[in-house]
């Protein structure tokens, strides 16, 4: 399994790719700090998660989203966010993708990676 976490805080990534690589260490996880970092990483990937922040520099979540969500049809992808909005709520659905309100917890992120 491949596992992308895109996040503007390295220690939100870090915490994330720690509670997914204790639970499942075979997988390989890919980290990006802004959604064009997470887009140029995608190309030529074959991604089975993407967790993605909403508020980041450069390129935010939802835009990131709109680009991954076609590439990866098949994948889970969800905005892991602090920025709880109904807008934030209501674009997920339109995208076809899941929402997680921060903070991370392990609990949070294990119940949706499996």
């Amino acid at each position: 399994m491949k596992c992308l976490v895109v996040d503007d805080s390295k220690m939100s990534r870090m915490m994330i790719k720690k509670i997914i690589g204790n639970a499942h260490p075979d997988w390989e996880i890919r980290e990006a700090a802004d959604g064009q970092q997470a887009v140029d990483a995608a190309k030529g990937e074959e991604l089975d998660v993407i967790l993605l922040d909403y508020n980041m520099p450069i390129m935010d979540g939802g835009k990131a989203a709109e680009v991954l969500r076609p590439l990866f049809p098949d994948a889970k992808i969800a905005f892991l966010t602090a920025n709880i909005q109904d807008s934030i709520k209501e674009l997920a659905v339109k995208l076809k993708i899941d929402f997680i309100p921060k903070p991370i917890t392990e609990q949070k992120v294990l119940q949706y990676v499996g």
